[in-house]
């Protein structure tokens, strides 16, 4: 089995879509507005060799209680090829101040580094 896509809720849409087509290289669909559900926008961000990121919104995103969605995930991984790959990225983002923790080899034997997106949800770069 193959995972068809993740999905992520956010606050920003626009903001999200740049993170991932400029941080990860993904392409695009066309904005998709529901008829089906007032104010309910998402993209479809296809990574060049990975899964497919749902990025979702509303109007009335919650904080989680009572049922709401909410922002975020605990944390995807992504792998991004070599230790020199992970390195170039923790580059990238630490220039535009987003990286949470310099890239290092994790005990269990991961060498990762780990940054932001525009809703503060944490990526692990991985190698």
């Amino acid at each position: 089995m193959k995972i068809a896509h993740v999905a992520l809720w956010t606050r920003d849409l626009a903001a999200q879509q740049v993170f991932w087509r400029e941080m990860f290289g993904g392409v695009s669909n066309e904005l998709y507005i529901s008829k089906n559900r007032p104010g309910f926008q998402s993209y479809f961000i296809s990574l060049p060799d990975g899964p497919t990121i749902e990025l979702m919104t509303l109007p009335e995103l919650g904080d989680g209680s009572n049922g709401q969605e909410l922002t975020g995930w605990a944390h995807i991984a992504v792998n991004v090829g070599a230790k020199q790959d992970v390195d170039a990225m923790a580059d990238r983002a630490a220039q535009s101040g987003i990286l949470v923790s310099p890239p290092r080899t994790t005990g269990d034997g991961f060498y990762e580094a780990v940054i932001r997106d525009p809703d503060g949800n944490l990526i692990e770069l991985v190698a």
